[in-house]
Formats: C-alpha cells, structure tokens, sequence
C-alpha cells in the first residue's frame, strides 16, 4: 500500500500527451478555480494515468497543496469501499477531482466518496471514465458559455409544470414536475452547491412522475455505456409508466437482458430518478461514453437513485444508470401555455 509521498511524485512524472493540458487548464482554473490557500484532492486509477498526470500538473502549477491517490495502490478493483485513506484525506481538502474509469458494482464506493462531497460542501469534478478523446474534446468546451445557456434553461424550466418531448426514432414522453423537487444546472462551473461532472453542461431534477416511450438512440450509463457503445443501430426502447419501467425492446437481446437486470438490482432501481437537459453546446456529437454524452444537448434521464439530498427527492436506490436520445423537440409547459426551447435537437432560445 502506498503513502502520500509515494503517490504525488509518481503523478507529476507521468508524461501525458500536451493535447490534454488546456483539459486541464480547463478543469483547475475555470471549473474548479483552484486557489492557491486551497488543498485538492485528486483521486485516479490506472486506466487514467495519463489525464490524471495532466490535472496534477495543473495542480502543481497553480500553487495550491495537493494529495493524489491511484486507487490500485489502495485497494482491490473492483471497490467494496472507497479506500479510507482517501476519505481520510477528502475531509481536509477543499476540492477533489475523481478521475477515474469505473467498474461493475462500485457505485456504493463512489457514494462514500460523494456523502464527504456533500456534507463538507466541496467544489468537487466527477470525472467518472473520462478518455482521451474527452480531454480534447469536451473538456475544451468554453464553460463560461455553457454556463450562460444553461442558466437560461435553468430559469425556464423552473417555472415549468412539465416537459414534453418527442424525437423522430419515436420518443414521447411527458414528465411531470414536482414543486417539492429542485433544479440544478452543472455547467461545468463547479459550485459548493452540487458537485458536477466534467465536462459538464446540464439541468436536471428529480420528476414527480413520467409517462411515455423513450427511445435510447444515443447511450446508455455506467458500465454498460463501455460494453454497448452507441445505439444508433440497435436502439433500446422503454415504455415507462407511473414512473416506472414497464417494458423494453430492443434487437440485441444482450443489451436488453443487461440493462433489465441492472434496473432491477433493487426496488426503486426501475424507477425514474433524474430527468435533464444536455447543454454543452462544445459538444457536437456522441462518441459512446456517457459522461460527455448526457452532456449533449437534448434530454437524457436516469432510472434509480435521485439525488435526494440535492433534488429532495424522499427516496434511495443503490443503482443510477442514464439513458441517452437523439434529436429531440422538447416544449417547457405550465397554467400559460406551452414553450418549444428545442428543435430537433438544436436549443431555441
């Protein structure tokens, strides 16, 4: 097992290809605006050795103290625990950057690490299975701008009492608000407010209840986004009813058998959790890797935990797995009338 001064010298000496540095930049300065005073802590596995060298050397650069942890030197991948080392270390930080490529059933270690996140009111970037082709894509966003457009969406959708989308592959849904229930823009501009994921650029909430098809021509989350990839060809169609799942169809029986299973892990794993809209206008397509794609713009939605302690949501799930569609026309409605704010899949506001 390792120590802090076993860990920090082999970051910083890890070459990293030089396209990754304004990621980088990105993320320490603009997302996270890293203060010297402040103490970060930057979580990695193997898998993002190269892009977490790239953060540390940011990191290094700005002054501020830092701890970096590789999780394989910790503790047995998969995680039954988030090593406590780790946690032990995130309790006198400021900041933590979790920069890491996830495997099956480690959700409960990540709930550890984001239950320090939110008690201690850290700026914290989720960073979960983050590639090459992310830090020089949507991670070069221009965050300022994202953040510009989501706030809009964020004030738009808050007077809202529903949402109603369609998408030519045959989505049609409609999701009922709750009052009780908050939006939250991630824009990539990372607050104590809620941690985000980078690269960021969504608003979501937990809905009172969606009713309809959704048709998964995009992605869908965790580790089944690796496995399954895009869905363009094999899209997965959901019915939902009363909030739940109630059916779904799609050609590759695996995909269907899998994603089945996972959203039945436990009794609220089949229920909707998270309803959002993709804002990150620097991202102009999926690539099969959920942690940009939510970002994309349109709706995605999420079967399983709600993020209660953000969203008030009163219930839990030990599962979160988004889902991912393409070209949307989405219409924001209440007592007034109803709004059009996207276009097949291009924002009108």
């Amino acid at each position: 097992m390792s120590n802090l001064i076993e860990a920090l010298p082999r970051l910083l000496g890890v070459p990293f290809p030089m396209e990754f540095a304004a990621g980088a930049t990105n993320a320490v300065q603009t997302c996270l605006r890293v203060q010297p005073s402040e103490k970060v802590t930057l979580i990695a596995d193997e898998k993002c050795l190269e892009i977490a060298a790239s953060l540390a050397a940011e990191l290094q650069n700005s002054g501020c103290r830092w701890n970096g942890f590789i999780l394989e030197e910790e503790a047995q991948r998969p995680l039954k625990e988030m090593p406590a080392i780790v946690l032990e270390d995130m309790e006198t930080s400021d900041v933590s950057i979790f920069a890491v490529e996830v495997q099956p059933n480690e959700l409960r270690s990540r709930m550890q690490m984001t239950d320090v996140v939110n008690r201690r009111r850290m700026r914290h970037a989720h960073m979960v299975n983050i590639t090459p082709e992310i830090m020089v894509q949507g991670m070069r966003a221009d965050f300022n701008l994202v953040d510009e457009l989501s706030q809009r969406v964020l004030d738009l959708v808050r007077q809202a009492t529903y949402v109603r989308a369609t998408t030519a592959a045959g989505t049609d849904i409609h999701a009922q608000l709750s009052p009780d229930y908050k939006w939250f823009k991630t824009s990539g501009i990372i607050s104590t407010e809620k941690w985000g994921n980078l690269p960021g650029g969504e608003c979501f909430t937990a809905p009172e209840e969606v009713n309809g098809v959704f048709v998964v021509d995009g992605v869908v989350g965790d580790y089944l986004c690796a496995r399954f990839g895009i869905l363009r060809a094999t899209p997965l169609t959901i019915w939902i009813e009363g909030n739940r799942i109630k059916r779904i169809a799609c050609d590759n029986k695996e995909l269907e058998a899998a994603f089945w299973a996972y959203t039945h892990t436990d009794v609220n794993s089949d229920r909707v959790g998270e309803f959002a809209i993709g804002t990150n206008i620097g991202v102009e397509r999926v690539i099969g890797n959920i942690l940009q794609d939510e970002k994309f713009p349109g709706i995605h939605i999420a079967f399983g935990d709600p993020y209660g302690a953000h969203t008030g949501a009163p219930w839990k799930s030990s599962t979160h797995i988004d889902v991912v569609g393409l070209g949307f026309n989405i219409w924001l409605g209440n007592a007034d009338g109803e709004k059009q704010i996207m276009r097949d899949g291009v924002f009108v506001i």
